[in-house]
This record gives structure tokens, sequence and C-alpha cells, in this order.
């Protein structure tokens, strides 16, 4: 029995068998629910939104209260300046792409800047770029949604690879690995964690705490980007809100993937599975045939929970 009790089932493992248990729930709310192809489904719609949590990731962990309310824009911007400069043609995609990261970083950079710099709350800064990349965006586009994916982005992303694996989910595991190697064999990563626990004590330890920011909101920025580049091939077309659906998931992913809001703890395999969790519970609410605005409100129900239960978890830290 001590054993027994001594036995503690980490966050992301109870995410992901969180998962598992929502997917055989749809099978009794849902005949046929439960099928290789329906699985396969949910995993490619929760890698698009992995991919752009992947950066919120990073932000969360380092700490000060840090969330990125920019991603969403981000996103959009992205697929915009891709869907403009491919304009359906296949040689254009990398520049294109190029283009779009770049952009993103930018983006990213300057958030870390009025963070770092001109000590400007994160949810503030970035809250005040979401506005300004909304105004980018209608100046780019004067309101006009021109351009075309290239076909190649679509057999790359949409279609199945491998054992009918689609390409965003061999593209999502391969930015999986690349996470874990990020943040746990270099020193970027060990200096990421030790900020997100008190940039005080790293400071005093030869952390440049200010570099490490601009870093990380940096790569927030270029992975957003890099996720309105995926959700473009996906859907073939954009409009001006394309990235806003993703914000708010982002965050919640993070957050019940296991990562401590206070930063400082935490994983981007977490994050993985959070994905599948909120995946999961909109196809199941979507299969009950309930209206998108109940939908919304129980999403936004868990998640203040969560937010309740890792408010705690910071407090008995402090």
């Amino acid at each position: 029995m001590k054993a027994l009790k001594s036995i503690r089932i980490s966050p992301p493992l109870a995410a992901l068998l969180l998962a598992i248990g929502l997917f055989l729930l749809g099978g009794i709310l849902r005949p046929g629910f439960v099928s290789y192809n329906q699985a396969i489904n949910i995993v490619r719609l929760a890698a698009f939104l992995g991919i752009i949590a992947a950066g919120q990731t990073l932000v969360i962990l380092s700490g000060n209260a840090g969330i990125d309310l920019s991603v969403g824009a981000v996103v959009t911007l992205g697929a915009i300046l891709v869907f403009r400069h491919v304009d359906g043609q296949n040689s254009r995609v990398i520049p294109a792409l190029g283009v779009a990261l770049a952009v993103g970083s930018g983006i990213g950079f300057v958030n870390g800047l009025g963070i770092t710099f001109l000590g400007i709350p994160p949810l503030v800064m970035t809250l005040g770029m979401a506005g300004v990349v909304q105004g980018l965006i209608l100046v780019v586009t004067q309101g006009q949604m021109m351009g075309d994916p290239a076909p190649i982005m679509s057999r790359l992303i949409s279609e199945p690879l491998i054992f009918d694996i689609p390409g965003v989910v061999i593209i999502w595991l391969i930015l999986g690995g690349l996470m874990w190697l990020l943040l746990h064999r270099t020193r970027y990563g060990k200096q990421l964690f030790a900020i997100g626990v008190n940039r005080k004590t790293s400071r005093f330890s030869g952390v440049r705490v200010p570099l490490m920011v601009l870093a990380t909101y940096t790569l927030s920025g270029l992975l957003a980007a890099l996720g309105g580049f995926m959700v473009l091939g996906f859907t073939g077309s954009v409009f001006l809100n394309l990235g806003d659906r993703y914000l708010f998931p982002s965050i919640a992913a993070v957050v019940i993937g296991g990562t401590v809001l206070a930063g400082g703890s935490g994983s981007y395999y977490g994050t993985m599975s959070g994905a599948l969790v909120l995946t999961l519970i909109t196809s199941l609410l979507t299969a009950v045939q309930l209206p998108e605005a109940a939908r919304l409100i129980v999403l936004g129900a868990i998640l203040l929970v969560l937010l309740t239960i890792y408010g705690r978890q910071r407090r008995l830290r402090q």
C-alpha cells in the first residue's frame, strides 16, 4: 500500500492518459468514433495547435508572468505573407517561408525589447503588439486576400506521407524532438528553467537574463509564424482572424500539459499532450452537437479551473 501511495503520475503523462480516456469516451458517445482514421485526424488537428503552442511554452517557462498574447496575430500575418508571396508557385515556398519566419522573429524580438529594456509587463506588451500586427495586416492586405498556396504545401502538410500519417504530424514529432533537445540538452534550456524559477538568482549566477528573454520571445514569434505557414497549407485560404482561434488554446494546452504559469517547471511534451486533450474535448463537444458558444464556455471553464490549481502551486513555491 505504501508503494502505491508513493506512485506519482507526472502532469504530461496524466494529460496523455486523459487524452486516451477522452478518445475512448468518444466511442461511447458516438459509435464509430474510435477508429484509426479518427485517431489520425485528431492528432493532425492537434498538431497545428501543438506547433503554435511551442513558442508559448518557452515564454511561460521563462516566468515573470510571461504569456504571449500576440501569437494569434502573428499566425495570421505569417499565413498572409506566405499566401501573397507564394502565389501558387512551388518554387516560392521556401523564400516565402523565410520571409514569414523573419517577420515573426522580428515581432517576437520587439516584444522582448519592450519587456526587457522598457519594463513593460509581458501581457501588456504582447497585447499591444497584437494590435500593431493586426494593423500591419490591414496595411499589407488592404482588406483583400490576394494570392494562392502552392500545391506542394498541401501535399507536404495535409496529405498522408507514411502509413497514412499526414505530413503535419511528422513535422510536429520532429519539432517535439527538437524542443526536447533545446530544453534539456542545451545551455539555453538550462538557463530558461533557471530564470523561470528566480531571475535575480540566475543573474547572480552569471545568466544574461535580458538576452534570454529576447531569445525566448523571438523564438515564440518564429514558431507562431511557422504555425501560420502550416495552417495555410491545411486550409488553403486565409482570412483576417485566422490565428485568433489558436491564442486561447495555445495557453490552455501549455497549462493542461503541466507547465506551471509561474515559470521554471514544465515540458513541451506536456504541451503536446495538452493539445491532444483540447482537440479531443472539442471533437467530443462537436460530436454531441453543442453550439460553438457552449464549446467556448466549456473550454473557458476548464482553463479557469486549471489556472486556479496552478495559482495555488505558485503560492506554495513562494
